[in-house]
């Protein structure tokens, strides 16, 4: 069969066809049919029993004779409850016992070829493929992947040669799948879902309707996202052609998913459990295959250099790979590595590594992490202890102790940990300095520090290349050393990382923000305020504190910075993130950390902020002004170990650091860094990058440096990222002549956009807003259908420029244009649409924009909106202008259950129930029911179709519904009080229908 698969074959067979016959002829599978699959128990029960019967006969007869007539029934009872409470990853791992009867559900091959009879029940396993399965009454999904009769993998298909692409098959996972329903609950049975078009692939392991979050599962083009061009072939050809190979599938269920349980502390104290299935990334997968092939092919004595950017899933990936190398044989089935030694100073690895261990081995004792001194490290590396987890501290004890095992060979993985603590401390011997003084000893300190990537490069250049050890380091900002000690040299003479995962993909990819996309010295975040302050263009803005008056600043001026980056915070900052944005600033000594410090209380008190507190990181001891200052004592006695924790809390603001805290600190709500101290190289590269990680509700980040050049910056990111900064002006007016060149395109209507934003701006939008809003953006799409392609791309590079614009200036002054925000709004939805415009729309209801507008709002109070210069006052919660006509039936209907069920649901509840109706009697399987049969068949066939679209409607009112499925007296109340209204409509459908 030729599968070289081109625009013309597919429109002669459907994509998922093309997949389908694929894994059949070329991986093994085979085809299951819809007949031998059971929709209450989501299995493939025809696939199951062929599976158990074939590979475990002997236990499959003890059963029959245990269970008699009733041994299937009995089998698939257990083997449900197995798989509701444990979950199907763990089933298919370590199977299940059914009267002291021990069933696998799936056969994972050996390290080894020792053991032949294991490669025989390996190839007895079972892969099979469905394609259009019915999965829940009439619903269907493109293919289903099943191990032994069990789903593992949902695939949900678009072909892009038709218009449409992943995105809608993203919005059919998040509108049309439910959690609920079997095949799709968390853990039981898929365990990862995918939507795919031809060109790019995503993922996502739990369904949340709206919320749900799926990730890239792409190659990459180099250090782009996305996937590369193969001569005939598609560009998704590696899901189905590799990863979907009965060799690769059942390693990835065996070695790689599991189920991540991590507690949290609330701030009440309270303790909850978080479980995540976690299901590896392609960069993943592609890391820890090419590093065991060629230590297969090379044995130990290598040394890596794995670059992978922040956001990438480093940990796991460690993870992965430390566990693969502690079991990898050769092909002569000898043990390549005796131990592997993981070197971090990251505890949350150390737990993480021992957790994730655990639950892809079920074996305690693999990992042993050295908490005392360096006999205990002596002692686990003599009993052979298979996975040791050790400090930086302890690096240089650990080569010398492994250049005494003779015969033994170890793998050393080395996480990135960077030092952020000085520890000379020379600060202390002084009395008394000068801020000059004191950053130019900082600076001189910080030269000659050393972090752990400079300690661990120094004794790798003293130590001669060794056959027993290999080194694997991971890191995402590499230093020329590094590179030069672990890299792979290539013709051109320079050195390169053996796996990349590049900063620029990851910022594509969503996975982290780009930090220098909103960079700004002073002198241009002075220039831009001073010409919004003095433009007549902005006269309607209405800026709370000017900072333009600061023509300059003094390098040492502390109390002059510090009016600017308060007043800024609070104007700007503050309210981001749904009002949960935190700033840091960076200063050049602990004696400048110091000085901040006091400033801002003083600053903070004279002008009555209560709702800003901050807090300070320096190491060791400051005398200053015959006064000593400790960190814990300017910190009300915040210990150092509690520091991150107290920063995380709600009132604590803004971190002011001197060296520490600007590498291997993750805050997610960290949104604006304020630095005053000179950076450059890889140093500059981790510190903004403390801003990168991705928060609901955080849209961007924002620098405003006091020292450094834009292309002083630059030139330290090239080598990570190619980045482009922002030119040294900005022309705020420019943004006025956008908006004229966006209306003067005739696409958007204004009264569109006003509508739109005042419906948005309501507290909670019921379907009949949604479906307004929706059209609202439908009208500027339909009147693109003449534009060309090229016409398309220019208004949407010419809308993109609006937003990156309007939320610069934003971030500078806090303007109140409200004709602008209405605009930037509605854009942002409009660009979206335009993206998937032949796709079928898109979601409206994205609930992380929703909750960040909302926030930001309830943060700034009332926004006054001008509507043809008439101010119209939208207070919190406002209801907007668009109002729903009466419907009385649906009123006494709510009013009902209020009264005989003491709630108090409203013109909400009553917009649901209308929902439910009119889905209700749009069904025509019910409408032929009634027509044909009597009430009370009838009611037979709406229980079940009312229960689906409670279930369906879930999302856009939780109490409403929540309280429908909850309570069984209100449910069948509110059934009793609908079902005979549409049951009578029907039935007058069909009068009317004989008398026509």
């Amino acid at each position: 069969m030729n599968f070289s698969i081109t625009s013309s074959a597919l429109k002669e067979r459907s994509f998922q066809s093309l997949i389908k016959d694929y894994l059949i002829a070329e991986n093994g599978y085979i085809e299951s049919l819809n007949i031998g699959y059971d929709q209450k128990l989501a299995l493939d029960v025809d696939q199951l029993f062929s599976f158990l019967e074939t590979s475990q006969y002997q236990q499959m007869n003890k059963l029959k004779e245990i269970y008699k007539t009733n041994y299937t029934s009995k089998v698939l009872n257990n083997l449900e409850r197995e798989l509701r409470t444990r979950g199907s990853i763990d089933v298919l791992k370590h199977g299940i016992k059914d009267y002291g009867v021990k069933l696998n559900l799936a056969y994972f091959k050996s390290p080894t070829d020792f053991n032949p009879d294991q490669a025989k029940l390996y190839q007895k396993n079972i892969l099979s493929v469905t394609e259009e399965l019915i999965y829940n009454e009439d619903k269907r999904i493109d293919l289903v992947i099943f191990l032994n009769g069990v789903p593992i993998i949902t695939i949900e298909l678009k072909n892009a040669f038709t218009g449409q692409t992943y995105k809608n098959a993203i919005t059919q996972y998040k509108q049309d799948r439910s959690h609920t329903e079997q095949l799709f609950r968390f853990k039981e049975r898929s365990i990862v879902n995918f939507a795919m078009d031809t060109d790019v692939a995503f993922m996502t392991t739990k369904l949340s309707g709206v919320n749900t979050i799926f990730l890239p599962f792409n190659k990459g083009v180099g250090d782009h996202t996305g996937n590369p061009i193969v001569e005939g072939k598609l560009n998704t050809h590696y899901i189905w052609e590799d990863i979907l190979k009965k060799d690769i599938l059942l390693e990835i269920i065996h070695k790689f998913a599991f189920v991540s349980r991590k507690e949290e502390i609330l701030e009440n104290g309270d303790k909850i459990m978080k479980e995540a299935i976690i299901f590896p990334r392609y960069h993943q997968l592609d890391v820890v295959k090419r590093v065991l092939q060629h230590v297969r092919q090379h044995g130990s004595g290598e040394r890596y250099l794995i670059q992978h950017s922040a956001g990438s899933g480093k940990t796991n990936s460690i993870t992965w790979l430390t566990h693969r190398l502690a079991s990898l044989h050769d092909s002569a089935n000898n043990i390549i590595f005796n131990g592997v030694i993981v070197i971090t100073d990251r505890k949350v690895l150390d737990q993480q590594l021992q957790d994730s261990i655990y639950q892809l081995e079920h074996k305690i004792g693999l990992v042993a992490k050295i908490d005392d001194d360096s006999n205990q490290l002596a002692t686990e590396i003599e009993k052979g202890t298979k996975i040791i987890i050790s400090t930086i501290q302890k690096f240089p004890y650990l080569l010398e102790k492994l250049s005494g095992t003779k015969g033994k060979k170890f793998a050393i993985v080395i996480d990135e940990a960077h030092s952020s603590t000085t520890g000379r401390n020379m600060m202390a011997l002084k009395e008394s300095l000068s801020l000059e003084e004191a950053t130019t000893l900082a600076m001189r300190e910080e030269a000659e520090e050393l972090d752990s990537e400079d300690k661990i490069n120094i004794e790798l250049e003293k130590l001669t290349r060794r056959d027993n050890v290999s080194f694997f380091a991971f890191t995402a900002t590499p230093k020329g050393s590094t590179l030069k000690l672990f890299g792979v040299p290539y013709d051109d003479g320079k050195h390169y990382p053996f796996h990349l995962y590049s900063m620029r993909q990851a910022i594509e990819e969503g996975f982290i923000h780009d930090v220098l996309k909103h960079y700004m010295t002073y002198k241009m975040f002075y220039n831009v305020n001073k010409k919004i302050e003095d433009d007549p263009s902005f006269s309607k803005s209405k800026a709370n504190k000017s900072i333009a008056r600061f023509v300059s600043l003094h390098p040492h001026n502390i109390s002059q910075k510090t009016e600017v980056i308060i007043e800024h915070f609070r104007n700007s900052t503050m309210k981001r993130i749904g009002g949960e944005a935190k700033a840091m600033l960076v200063t050049s000594s602990r004696l400048h950390a110091v000085r901040y410090k006091l400033a801002f209380d003083e600053y903070i008190r004279l002008k009555g902020y209560s709702d800003l507190k901050t807090l300070v990181a320096f190491s060791g001891l400051v005398k200053d002004d015959g006064e000593e200052y400790k960190e814990t004592q300017m910190n009300n006695g915040v210990s150092e170990s509690q520091l991150p924790n107290q920063f995380d809390k709600e009132e604590s603001r803004i971190l002011i650091v001197a060296n520490k805290y600007q590498t291997g600190f993750d805050q997610p709500k960290l949104h604006t860094m304020y630095v005053d101290k000179k950076l450059s190289g890889v140093k500059a590269v981790q510190t903004l990058s403390r801003l990168n990680r991705i928060y609901p509700g955080k849209e961007d980040t924002f620098v405003l440096d006091f020292v450094n050049e834009p292309d002083e910056m630059k030139e330290s990111f090239i080598p990570f990222y190619q980045v482009t900064v922002l030119d040294n002006d900005i022309e705020p007016n420019e943004i006025y002549a956008l908006e004229r060149m966006i209306y003067d395109k005739q696409v958007i209507d204004r009264a569109d956009v006003i509508l739109f934003t005042e419906i948005f701006y309501k507290d909670l939008n019921t379907p009949t807003d949604i479906s307004i809003m929706n059209n609202c953006v439908n009208h500027a799409v339909n009147r693109m259908t003449d534009f060309t392609k090229e016409e398309i791309i220019d208004f949407k590079s010419l809308i993109s420029k609006f937003i990156n614009l309007y939320m610069l200036i934003i971030q500078v002054a806090p303007i109140i244009d409200t004709d602008l925000h209405r605009l930037s709004i509605y854009l942002r939805f409009l660009i979206k649409k335009i993206e998937i415009e032949s796709t079928g729309g898109v979601n409206i209801t994205d609930k992380v924009m929703l909750e960040y507008y909302r926030l930001e709002k309830k943060t700034e109070g009332s926004i006054y909106l001008n509507n043809d210069n008439q101010g119209v006052g939208l207070s919190v919660g406002g209801s907007g202008n668009v109002k729903e006509e009466p419907v009385d039936y649906l009123s006494n209907i709510i009013d009902n259950l209020n009264k005989k069920y003491g709630t108090s649901f409203s013109e909400s509840e009553k917009l649901a129930v209308d929902q439910i109706r009119s889905n209700l009697k749009a069904n025509k399987e019910l409408e032929l029911n009634a027509q044909e049969n009597s009430y009370e068949v009838f009611k037979h066939a709406f229980h079940p179709k009312f229960l689906d679209g409670v279930v369906k409607e879930y999302d856009k009112n939780q109490v409403f519904y929540g309280k429908i499925l909850r309570d069984e007296g209100f449910r069948d109340k509110l059934m009793d009080l609908i079902m005979l209204d549409i049951y009578s409509s029907f039935k007058e459908t069909k009068i009317q229908y004989k008398k026509g």
